[in-house]
Parts: C-alpha cells; sequence; structure tokens
C-alpha cells in the first residue's frame, strides 16, 4: 500500500492534520498514523475521534462552570520530557533540577486533565477511560512541590543543611567583601589599584591591581585584562577566606546533587506511570487534532460497510488538501456523491481535461486511507468497505533511470495492481489505456478492468477512450459516470453526474484556451464522422440530463410548497376542531353539573330516618356512576368523531410508559407506569395502582402529566388470574389500631370512588388487634358487601378480602 500512499499524498494529509498539533509528544504521535489493516482498531480510533467532536463541541458551548463541564484541553506548551523519562531508567543517574522541573510541571498538567477527563466521564466514556489509564501524581507532586524554584534552582528550604550552607556562603562572601573593601581603602593613595572595586575571577574574590604595581602587593594573581595592564589579584589576607567559601561552596553542591538524586529517585518509583502516562497525552493531544480538523473541515465519521455486503458510497465529498488549497483562495470546492453497491463495484469516468476526473479518483483513495487511519474525512456522510489495500495507478511515472517511457510505466503499475488484487481490494486507475494508440489502448483498457472486476474488487477508473465508454454503458455491474461541461463558458463545471459517459471537449477546451481558429477547423475536418456522432450525442444527453435536473428540482419545489399547504391546512383546521370540541365540553360538563346538584338537592330532601340515608347513600352512588358513564359516553363519541370513525368503533391509541390515559369504570386520569407484554399495562390513578387490559383505556391525554405519588403502605399485587384487573390492597402491618382505622377507612372511600368491586387489606398475624379492628371498621361500612380471610395464596389469616357494594 505504500506506493499508493504516496500516490495519494497522505503524508501531505497528514502534515495538513499536523497543523493541529503542537506538542513534540503529539507529534511524535502523529508521526506513527497509517492506514491500518485492523479493522477493529479503526473503528475505535474513529469511535474515540467522534466523542472528541463531541467533546469540543461541548466545551466550545456556554456551560455553567461546574464538575463534569467540559473544558477545552491545552496541549502547546507540554515539553518534550522523553530524554528525562529515559534516563529515570538508568539507576544512580539524576535529572538536573531544570530537567526535575520541567517532568514536574508536566506531571502537573496531566494530573488536571486526569481530572478533567474522569469528571466528563459519564459523558465521554472513551475520554473518562484515557484519563483513568493515567497515573495518579498528586502525592508525588505534593512530595516535590516548592523543591525546585521557577528559575530551575533548587529551593533553600529543600532541606536543612543546604539551607544552612547556603547561609553559610554568604556570610562568608560578606567576610571577603568587608575584607576586600578594606585592602581598597588602605592601598587608595599608594597608586597600585588600576580601579576601586571587587570582582570574581576562577570563582574567587580579586581586586584589579596596575600591572606595573604587582611587586608592592602580595598575593595571587588569578588572570589579566584583554590589554595586560590590568592584573587581578587576590591579595593575601583573602586567600583563606576565599578557601573557606570554595570549601563552602562545593558542600553545597554536593548537597544540591543529594537533593536531585533524592527527587530523582522520587520519580523513579514511578517511571512506568509516567512513561505511560506522556503516551497517553500524545494520544490524547492527537485525538483531539483530529476532533478540531474535523470541524475546521466539514468532516463527518466514516463507516465501514459489513463484509457481507460491501458497499462504498460518499454524500458531498471533498479532497481536503484541494480544499485548503482553495480556501486561501476564497474558492470553494465543488463536492462529489457516488454509491457503489451490490454487484455494482467499478465506476467509470469520462469527461473533459481539466474537468476533475482525477481528483474525483484521488479524493475516493485518500478518503479510504483516511478512515484505515482513523482520521474523519470531509464528505456529509462516507460508508466504505473496509480494504486490504488501496492500489493505484495515477498521473505519468515515467522513468529515465529505469529506461522505462509513459505506457511502460503504466502498463508496469497496472500489472502489479491486477497480480496485487483481491475483493477486498480498492482500485484506481487514471486514464486508463492511455499513452498508446486510441483503438489498442481501449481493448487493452477494457481488458484490465474486466480483469479487475472479475476478482470483486471495487474499481474507480477516468478514461477518455470511446472504447471504455462504451464497455460502460454495456456491461453489468460497470456505473458510466460524467464531469460536467458548459457549453456556454467551454469550462468544466467539476460536476460528477452517474449514469452517463461524458465527452472529452478537447477541441472546444483548445479553443477556450485560444488555438488558432484554422487549426480547430482542420482538427474537425480530420475527425472521424463516427467520433463526430458520438460527440453531438453526448452533448444532446447532456443536455436533456440538466433539463431533466433542472425539471426535478421544480417539482420538488412545488412538491414542498404543497405539503406545507396542506399541512397549514391541517394544522388549521384542528385547531378550530379542538375550539369546537373544548366548547362541546364545556357545554357537557355544565349539564353534568346541574344534574348533579339537582339529583343531591332531591335526595337531601328525603333523607330523614337511617333507612332512607342508607338509600340515599346508594343513590349518591348512582348519581355519581350515572353521571360518570355519561361523561364517558360523551368522551368516546367526541374521540370517534375526531378520528373520523363512527362512535364505538375501535381506535387504536398510542400508549407509552408515562402517557397519560382515560379508563373505563374510573373518573380520574390515570398514569401509565409499565407495559406488561403486548396487552396488558401497569397504571397509577391517584393513590391506586393496578394492572388493567389495553381494552379498558378510552383515551390518551395529551401532555405528559404527573399522576399522584402512591403512598409507601399501599401496593399492588395480582390476587390470581381471576382478580388480575380488579383487584387492589393496602399494606397497614405495622401500623398502630387506630392508624391503620383510618388508612382504611380512606382506602375504602377512594376504592369506592374508583369504582372497585374487590380490594385486598393486609393486616399480617400478630396478636389479632388489626384484624379485629379492621373488622369491625369493614362491618360498620354501608358500602361492604362481605369480608372473609384471605385465600392461602393471597395471604391466608394475614390478609381479609372485601367486596363492595356495586
Amino acid at each position: 500500500m505504500n506506493t499508493s500512499v504516496q500516490l495519494l499524498e497522505f503524508d501531505h494529509l497528514r502534515e495538513l492534520v499536523g497543523r493541529y498539533v503542537s506538542s513534540p509528544l503529539g507529534r511524535a504521535e502523529l508521526e506513527r498514523v497509517q492506514p491500518g489493516e485492523d479493522r477493529a482498531a479503526a473503528e475505535r480510533a474513529l469511535a474515540e475521534a467522534a466523542e472528541a467532536v463531541e467533546y469540543l463541541g461541548a466545551a466550545s458551548r456556554p456551560q455553567p462552570a461546574a464538575r463534569g463541564a467540559a473544558v477545552r484541553l491545552r496541549f502547546g506548551s507540554l515539553p518534550d520530557a522523553g530524554d528525562s523519562v529515559r534516563k529515570l531508567r538508568i539507576e544512580g543517574a539524576a535529572l538536573d533540577s531544570k530537567e526535575v522541573l520541567a517532568l514536574t510541571e508536566l506531571l502537573d498538567r496531566a494530573a488536571d486533565m486526569r481530572a478533567v477527563l474522569l469528571a466528563v466521564a459519564p459523558r465521554f466514556p472513551k475520554l473518562g477511560a484515557r484519563g483513568a489509564a493515567m497515573g495518579e501524581f498528586r502525592p508525588l507532586l505534593k512530595d516535590l512541590a516548592g523543591k525546585i524554584l521557577p528559575d530551575g534552582t533548587v529551593a533553600d528550604h529543600a532541606s536543612v543543611l543546604l539551607g544552612r550552607l547556603r547561609r553559610d556562603v554568604e556570610r562568608q562572601k560578606s567576610s571577603i567583601q568587608d575584607s576586600l573593601e578594606r585592602f581598597l581603602r588602605s592601598h587608595r593613595e599608594e597608586g597600585v589599584l588600576q580601579e576601586e572595586f571587587v570582582t570574581i575571577r576562577n570563582e574567587r574574590f580579586v581586586v584589579p591591581i596596575i600591572a606595573g604595581q604587582r611587586r608592592r602587593i602580595d598575593g595571587v594573581i588569578h588572570g589579566a585584562s584583554g590589554t595586560g595592564h590590568t592584573l587581578f589579584v587576590e591579595p593575601l589576607e583573602t586567600i583563606e577566606l576565599n578557601n573557606e567559601l570554595v570549601r563552602l561552596s562545593e558542600d553545597e553542591m554536593r548537597e544540591v546533587h543529594r537533593i536531585l538524586l533524592e527527587l530523582t529517585s522520587r520519580l523513579r518509583d514511578y517511571a512506568d506511570a509516567i512513561e505511560r502516562t506522556l503516551a497517553i497525552l500524545g494520544e490524547l493531544e492527537l485525538l483531539f487534532a483530529k476532533a478540531q480538523f474535523a470541524i475546521d473541515f466539514g468532516c463527518t465519521i466514516p463507516r465501514f460497510s459489513p463484509p457481507e455486503a460491501r458497499r462504498l458510497a460518499l454524500r458531498d465529498a471533498r479532497h481536503p488538501l484541494l480544499e485548503d488549497v482553495l480556501r486561501r483562495q476564497h474558492r470553494e470546492v465543488i463536492p462529489f456523491s457516488l454509491v457503489l453497491e451490490g454487484s455494482t463495484r467499478t465506476l467509470l469516468v469520462s469527461g473533459p481535461n481539466s474537468g476533475g476526473k482525477t481528483v474525483t479518483l484521488k479524493t475516493v483513495g485518500l478518503l479510504a486511507l483516511m478512515a484505515q487511519a482513523g482520521l474523519p474525512v470531509p464528505c456529509a456522510e462516507a460508508e466504505f468497505p473496509f480494504c486490504d489495500r488501496v492500489l493505484a495507478d495515477i498521473g505519468d511515472q515515467q522513468s529515465i533511470q529505469e529506461s522505462l517511457s509513459t505506457f511502460s510505466a503504466h502498463i508496469t503499475r497496472i500489472r502489479d495492481i491486477v497480480e496485487r488484487a483481491t475483493p477486498e481490494s480498492l482500485v484506481l486507475l487514471d486514464e486508463l489505456g492511455r499513452a498508446t494508440d486510441p483503438e489498442e489502448g481501449g481493448a487493452l483498457g477494457t481488458a484490465i478492468l474486466e480483469g479487475v472486476r472479475a476478482c470483486g474488487a471495487f474499481t474507480l477508473a477516468s478514461t477518455h477512450l470511446l472504447a471504455l465508454k462504451v464497455y460502460g454503458a454495456s456491461t453489468a455491474g460497470v456505473l458510466n459516470g460524467s464531469m460536467g461541461f458548459d457549453e456556454e463558458t467551454l469550462e468544466p463545471t467539476y460536476i460528477l453526474r452517474l449514469g452517463a459517459p461524458g465527452k472529452s471537449a478537447g477541441l472546444e477546451i483548445a479553443r477556450r484556451l485560444g488555438l488558432p481558429a484554422t487549426l480547430l477547423q482542420r482538427a474537425r475536418a480530420a475527425l472521424g464522422t463516427r467520433e463526430r456522432d458520438l460527440s453531438h450525442f453526448l452533448s444532446q444527453f447532456e443536455d436533456r440530463i440538466r433539463e431533466l435536473e433542472r425539471s426535478q428540482a421544480a417539482l420538488e419545489q412545488d412538491r414542498q410548497r404543497l405539503a406545507a399547504r396542506e399541512k397549514s391546512l391541517a394544522e388549521e383546521w384542528a385547531k378550530r376542531e379542538a375550539v369546537k370540541i373544548r366548547e362541546l365540553e364545556r357545554q357537557v360538563e355544565l349539564v353534568l353539573d346541574r344534574f348533579e346538584t339537582q339529583a343531591h338537592e332531591a335526595i337531601a330532601q328525603i333523607a330523614s330516618t337511617a333507612e332512607q340515608r342508607r338509600a340515599a347513600t346508594q343513590a349518591q352512588r348512582n348519581v355519581a356512576r350515572v353521571k360518570r358513564e355519561l361523561r364517558e359516553e360523551v368522551e368516546t363519541a367526541v374521540l370517534s368523531a375526531q378520528a373520523g370513525a363512527e362512535p364505538g368503533a375501535a381506535t387504536p391509541l398510542k400508549i407509552a410508559e408515562g402517557s397519560r390515559v382515560r379508563l373505563k369504570d374510573v373518573r380520574e386520569p390515570a398514569r401509565v407506569r409499565r407495559l406488561l407484554g403486548a396487552d396488558r399495562l401497569e397504571v397509577e390513578a391517584g393513590v391506586l395502582k393496578m394492572q388493567v387490559s389495553r381494552d379498558e383505556v378510552l383515551e390518551v391525554l395529551p401532555g405528559p402529566g404527573e399522576g399522584a405519588k402512591l403512598p409507601q403502605n399501599v401496593t399492588f399485587r395480582p390476587a390470581g388470574p381471576e382478580a388480575y384487573v380488579s383487584t387492589r390492597e393496602i399494606n397497614v402491618i405495622g401500623k398502630r389500631a387506630e392508624e391503620a382505622h383510618d388508612l382504611v377507612d380512606k382506602f375504602l372511600d377512594s376504592a369506592l370512588l374508583a369504582s372497585v368491586s374487590r380490594i385486598r387489606i393486609v393486616h399480617g398475624h400478630g396478636m389479632g388487634i388489626l384484624r379485629r379492628t379492621i373488622a369491625e371498621l369493614l362491618a360498620a361500612n354501608p358500602n361492604v358487601e362481605k369480608f372473609y380471610p384471605a385465600s392461602p395464596n393471597e395471604g391466608g389469616a394475614g390478609a381479609t378480602i372485601v367486596e363492595l357494594k356495586e
């Protein structure tokens, strides 16, 4: 694949991505990016790139500063610590202070990045995994904190001894300074001093003496000026002081070296984690470089088609290197789209010179290499067959050194491609059959295409030869494509059209480029009748295609206008119907309220005796039931009318978890908690939770609706197959008698309002106090038809079954 990688300029593409890489770690990682043959590895790399693109998008949007927020990671100032890490592997070696400082700063940056990636792991799990794989350096950084100053020197407080030695050094320097200043004052009038100052030579304090006066001063000469007029002399009385200073300085250097050995040893303990973390930092920088490249160049994450259904499909594909060039010229790339699938695996592209045929082939090849290298591709959508190799013959490969003509080089390369091509290959053949007689070139090109097609490889070829155009039009599995040419401007349009060959337009382009008219007339006269007829036919064919495209565009606009109009009318009709239905519902509610009020007034007038009061209670229940049934009938009729069906006709309802629904025999709206198979639901209506059949759902109400929460002690549990729909229960185990009495009393009222016919009260065995209290309550309640201990499979004596009056 290496030669094809060079022909398709993958190295230049890598340089383009390299603009987004700034640290040595990232650049080292970028150099390893190559199209691979491991599909799983490529898919993992693309999945990580997709997540990095999403992360950068989140980081660029305003968001509150909080843990877990996406924060853009910066890699620009990461130092190159490779040599330092390698030195850590050498036992006994010591890093110098600047190397320790650089490595410490790098680990501090790594620790910050690790914290960010771990915080966003729930949203970006792949990035979080990268962060988790990095070393935990906070304890190490805490130990090293402040030991090396920002200028790279070891801090005085790095050890107690170092601090004392440096104080001693400063005191000794001060003593020497004082001694030499006394020396200068004492010899000021003798004319032996060149200048009156103290300086340092060979790490010893000296004074400048006139060269001719040397014998008048006792001391050691440590150098002379460039002119030789000045000698730098260490007076005899300061020699011992300087010797002591040298000793102290050497002690200081030994202590500094000891400290650096200690710090290096501390870092060496983390050598494996440091090396792994540096590698991850380089990988992360490359990953975010891919993501930023994808954002800037409008890339998508490509996918690979399954082996059993190999497919090559590109929508709005662009060549990234060409786009980069044209952007600097404030121009735009014209994208192209193509699909090769099933038995159609060969695309034969023809059209004018300089019309974009070669760029099309190079784009497909380069994008396939990018996908297999784990890089996003500049497309709106891209799907590739995973290729074992990309084989390309593009451009003039004439070689003087190897005595190869253009045709010989072309055939040599074609021979290698035919020998190496497999069903998993992508083959790119530019100007097939070129550099020889057109008739022979056409025959040879047809044979080559047939051979490559027979092996099952995906193939893209470009040509000007008539024989190949005819082959493409008449061979199953081969798709013709043409690059557009504007007859009016005599310029290529760079638009790829599939389904028909294109004409070369060589004479038209020659005229545009200024070839004399007399030469063009001779060329047309020499052109055979067949070629002229074919060129005329192709021109007419392209005109018809353009006309059809314009007609299709106009029809699509009309379709969109009609669809928008239809939608507008439907919305207007829905609004009007909604207003009518709301008014109808309001009128119905008024009638029902008036009916209920009058009924209650009449019942209240006749309820004088106890027996009449029981009858009145039953009458009130009947009134509530009649009102509810009337409302349901009205609602059913309204729903049927909305659906355009007769009242009572079955209307399929779209029921999902969380939907608000209206049920038969239940006044209060319910919320769907769970879908239990194809025809059962678990719903919640007020304080009741129940399982119902889909047939009991009358209506799916608009809006999410929040159902009432179930009290802690109220649950639902089926009592048996026969009680699946109508059984409700309350659990009062552990309650005091008075509390249980009140809870059961309220629960009976709720069950009565919900028209529940059978309930279960779970009170446990215990001492029987709860069971007796509940039995007394049930016996006194006029709405209880009967009650009895539950069957063994429903709780036995620990529960009571209650049947309510209708």
